[in-house]
């Protein structure tokens, strides 16, 4: 996909992975408006040349105005990148269940939404994308975050589905499975961890080259064991 030029919408753009994309993505020649719920984040966006929306996708407010703040704009890249852990603990524990809704609205009903809404934009466009952005976890996966795991296989089932409907329209459907990033999502999380910067310059590189589907980092080897032994990537994965 050529980007000099392309509108680009990148959700949860102002910090983490989603603010290195932005960046990438202009420095290769695209507009990019971005979303986030940090006023301050989204100022500091806003003075490096981004256009910014604010908006909490975990709500319908924060949905509505996302979507009405694109409206009549001509994007041309969707990049459903906005996402929320949670991490599980009673069920009976009402925060936890709040958790889990939030992580829900925000992972998947947020990028189907906004999918929708931004077809008919994206289809009026000579060349568009989707990229909507899962995670390692999509594949097989882990006991500490059975919610989370959840929520990106549902959003890797919906792309593959959504890339079939469009696959003679103009719009790309595109999957991105990053690993363990440094982010702020991770912070409590011990081992290595692959940097927002360089997750970023696979998925951006990904998208200029016309992958579908962008396995980033360690998940490639993932990929490969479960392609092998699903069994086995399974048992490797629910202890992590």
């Amino acid at each position: 996909m050529e980007l000099r030029g392309k509108l680009a919408l990148v959700t949860g753009g102002s910090d983490g992975i989603g603010r290195e994309i932005a960046l990438q993505l202009q420095g290769a020649g695209a507009d990019v408006i971005v979303t986030g719920r940090s006023a301050e984040k989204l100022q500091a966006m806003a003075s490096l040349g981004f256009g910014a929306i604010a908006g909490d996708l975990s709500t319908a407010v924060g949905l509505k105005a996302v979507v009405a703040g694109v409206a009549g704009k001509p994007i041309a890249l969707l990049v459903n990148n906005a996402g929320v852990g949670a991490m599980d603990h009673s069920v009976e524990d009402g925060a936890t269940l709040a958790t889990a809704e939030t992580c829900l609205r925000t992972n998947l009903d947020a990028p189907i939404t906004l999918c929708t809404h931004l077809l008919p934009t994206l289809k009026a466009q000579e060349e568009a994308a989707i990229v909507n952005v899962t995670s390692g976890l999509a594949i097989t996966p882990c006991g500490s975050g059975a919610v989370y795991c959840a929520t990106k296989a549902g959003l890797r089932a919906y792309t593959q589905a959504l890339r079939y409907v469009l696959k003679d329209s103009n719009v790309r459907v595109v999957e991105a499975l990053p690993p363990v990033v440094e982010t702020n999502m991770t912070a409590r999380r011990d081992g290595k961890k692959m940097s927002a910067h360089d997750c970023a310059a696979e998925i951006v590189r990904g998208i200029r080259t016309g992958k579908v589907e962008i396995n980033v980092g360690m998940v490639k080897i993932l990929q490969i064991v479960h392609s092998i032994s699903p069994a086995l990537a399974r048992r490797i994965m629910i202890k992590f």
